[in-house]
């Protein structure tokens, strides 16, 4: 009995481990084999997005009300094409990558020369209060997959209005058709460079009077995540050739597809901070060096830096979140009235070694300045290079710099400039007071919004013009008076107004920048000149707190 009883407790030990085994491996398989389908399945994911001539990003929650376009069913997170609007869930991301064309960059396959092309219809997922071109009712009511949208002029149909005259009806280009680079044209272009024919007037839309294409050149890494945010969105209403990544391709590469279009009509927008506006200016200029200057663009902005005092003086504003929809920014750069932007050449000559060392040069746009503000911009400038992740976005940056201006007020590294520099303004040396920093100005805001040459606006100086090949020099005593400038308690110590700027470093190091590229800097000769202009945009819709001020004193 003893030797049954023991059989029957080893049977139920070994069944007991058994099923302990089981419960422990069973949830370990089970998430194993998930997580490999899961990886898997995100790998086929990447391999489609890397294949297809779609523009294709994957979400986890639309921002509206979505349905995929190949089941039909509704759908939280699922792949959105950012050129043509396509919504499709995981299962049905391959049938629709092979089912549906994406906007169509160039025309292939086309004899002749066309002029014009069908609508690109898309079923499902139309924008909000959009309305339908045959009865003018409102679109995309219903909670399932319904109505059309046309990918190039964005117009929208019901489901019931779709007839078949709609479907072989050439496209108009909607709003924007004064903007957008059709395709056809592009096909026309490439083939007539390949024959090594140059009579593009002939070409349509190259003879439309009122043709002004724009290129939209956007930084990434500038804002918070709104380049990002605006490439898609630019795509979805213009050729998307027009739009380029600048963290992906060169602003001097992008600007070539300016040789295919017309003299002199051209007009981008750029979409970043002063930085992003300098660059691309730069590019301009080689495209003068390389003999294109009949193709050079007007730029206009859209500022997603921290100061973006370049786009605040040319009325583009102070900062863009998102608040003005893409379409208005596109109407606004067509309105926009073409001006010209002075461009000076800083060079700067290190004292000593025999003029070994080859001297510095800068373009400036906006300021140079050596004391208290460059200081700032070098301490903020360090710590972003150590922790880029940390600087994203613009409240945080603004509260870097008073943190910065802060100490420095107590600390005053800058103090006796005027004993450490001396000043030539058009060859005449001026006589400096006790100042902390010097200021050479070219356009009209400074710090962020500030009009620093005309202060609290008391004393009736010219206002800062950046036309008129002439640079504002100011002073400054400190970190504390900057701050009592910006907040119109205090008025810059004006030094004069000139052609040419020399400024003299004869001892110790003292922090520079220029347009907020900011570095230290040992005794040297820094010399600003005239170097070219540059052809901008002006908004005039949009005025700042000090343009309306002084509007309501006149």
């Amino acid at each position: 009995m003893e030797g049954s009883g023991d059989a029957a407790r080893a049977v139920a030990d070994w069944r007991l481990a058994v099923w302990t085994l089981c419960s422990v491996l069973l949830p370990v398989l089970i998430t194993a084999w998930c997580s490999f389908q899961r990886s898997r399945r995100q790998l086929l994911i990447r391999d489609i997005f890397r294949k297809s001539k779609h523009d294709w990003h994957y979400t986890d929650l639309f921002g509206q009300p979505s349905y995929c376009c190949v089941c039909a069913q509704h759908i939280l997170r699922g792949a959105f094409c950012s050129c043509c609007g396509l919504r499709v869930c995981e299962r049905c991301l391959k049938k629709a990558d092979q089912r549906f064309l994406c906007k169509e960059i160039m025309m292939r396959g086309t004899a002749g020369a066309p002029s014009s092309m069908p609508h690109h219809w898309i079923r499902g997922n139309v924008p909000l209060c959009s309305c339908c071109m045959v009865c003018k009712q409102q679109c995309g009511t219903q909670p399932k997959l319904c109505d059309y949208r046309c990918v190039w002029c964005q117009y929208t149909v019901h489901d019931e209005c779709m007839v078949d005259s709609l479907r072989t009806e050439d496209c108009t280009f909607g709003e924007f058709k004064d903007l957008i680079i059709p395709p056809y044209y592009l096909s026309t272009i490439n083939q007539m460079r390949k024959e090594k024919r140059t009579s593009y007037e002939k070409v349509v839309p190259y003879c439309r009077k009122h043709w002004m294409p724009v290129m939209v050149l956007a930084n990434t890494r500038s804002g918070n995540n709104m380049g990002e945010i605006l490439l898609g969105e630019f795509k979805m209403l213009l050729n998307p050739v027009q739009v380029f990544d600048l963290s992906k391709i060169a602003p001097a590469k992008a600007l070539q597809l300016c040789t295919w279009l017309p003299c002199n009509a051209v007009r981008v927008l750029v979409c970043g901070g002063d930085g992003t506006v300098g660059w691309v200016l730069d590019a301009i200029d080689e495209m003068k060096i390389k003999g294109q200057e009949r193709y050079i663009p007007q730029v206009a902005i859209l500022p997603l830096g921290t100061g973006n005092d370049l786009s605040n003086t040319l009325g583009w504003g102070a900062g863009y979140a998102g608040e003005v929809p893409v379409e208005q920014i596109l109407r606004n750069v067509m309105e926009a009235d073409g001006i010209k932007l002075d461009r000076w050449k800083v060079q700067v000559t290190n004292k000593g070694y025999y003029n070994l060392r080859k001297p510095k040069v800068f373009t400036m746009n906006n300021y140079f300045s050596i004391g208290p503000d460059a200081l700032m911009a070098l301490n903020f400038h360090a710590h972003r290079e150590k922790t880029p992740s940390l600087f994203s976005s613009r409240i945080i940056n603004k509260a870097v710099y008073f943190f910065y201006g802060t100490k420095d007020c107590l600390v005053q590294e800058c103090k006796d400039l005027n004993k450490k520099v001396e000043l030539e303004l058009d060859g005449e040396r001026i006589e400096l007071p006790n100042l902390e920093g010097i200021i050479v100005l070219n356009i009209g805001y400074w710090g962020g919004g500030c009009r620093l040459w005309e202060g609290m606006g008391d004393e009736p100086y010219p206002l800062a013009r950046h036309d008129d090949g002439l640079l504002e020099v100011v002073g400054v005593h400190g970190s504390f008076h900057c701050a009592q400038i910006q907040v119109k308690l205090a008025n810059p110590v004006r030094l004069g107004q000139a052609h040419t700027v020399r400024l003299i470093l004869k001892s110790s190091k003292m922090p520079m920048q220029v347009d907020g590229e900011p570095w230290a800097q040992g005794p040297c000769t820094v010399t600003i000149t005239h170097k070219t202009h540059a052809l901008m945009l002006y908004h005039s819709g949009e005025q700042t707190d000090d343009d309306d001020a002084s509007s309501l004193s006149e």
